[in-house]
């Protein structure tokens, strides 16, 4: 397999990015500096060489910087290579991957849609595991009653807040008009253990 890697500047700082022939490997966010982050990088795709990406992942890491600077972009034409990864944490990433720009759901809403409610811990802990976070938004699960949970990339819910708020991130998944926006003034957010 050819293994490759690139740093590329987004709104929130350099991210990166890994490929191999079946697409994405995959993704960091920024770290304290570029070599923390190739490093990462290099744990996600282990023997992958930096260079320049091919068209297919330069679209890919152009979408992620429009969403990254607020515009309601689609990343669901990207071409994930998850094939290594476990089998439960595919079935969540899939949900994770349906919810759209702007909208968040519960570690809960997708315990339920994998048809158990209790598997909401696992939930956080497959979330927590996500190799390929803005692709497969993380950040946009929320712990039960709009409280943030956690988040394990560098600067936890301070990084998942700033996404959150670049995206205007309701607290409803619903569609009405009133739904609250995730930083409304009055609205209480209180911080969580770190879970995913």
């Amino acid at each position: 397999m050819t293994a490759g890697f690139a740093l590329f500047d987004t709104a929130i700082g350099r991210c990166g990015v890994a490929w191999g022939d079946r697409g994405l490997l995959g993704v960091q966010l920024p770290e304290a500096d570029d070599a923390r982050t190739r490093a990462r990088l290099l744990q996600k795709a282990p023997g992958a060489q930096e260079m320049a990406p091919p068209a297919d992942v330069q679209r890919a890491c152009d979408a992620m910087v429009e969403l990254l600077s607020g515009e309601a972009t689609d990343l669901s034409f990207i071409a994930l290579d998850t094939d290594r990864l476990p089998a439960f944490n595919r079935s969540v990433y899939d949900i994770a991957q349906t919810i759209a720009p702007g909208e968040t759901l519960t570690y809960g809403d997708i315990a339920t849609r994998l048809g158990d409610k209790l598997l909401s811990r696992a939930v956080g802990k497959a979330l927590g595991e996500n190799p390929l976070p803005i692709v497969i938004p993380c950040h946009r699960v929320l712990a039960a009653g709009g409280k943030t949970g956690g988040f394990s990339a560098n600067g936890g819910v301070t990084t998942k807040f700033r996404m959150l708020a670049i995206e205007r991130a309701r607290i409803s998944t619903r569609d009405a008009e009133d739904a609250p926006m995730l930083f409304d003034p009055g609205l209480s957010i209180a911080p969580q253990r770190r879970r995913g």
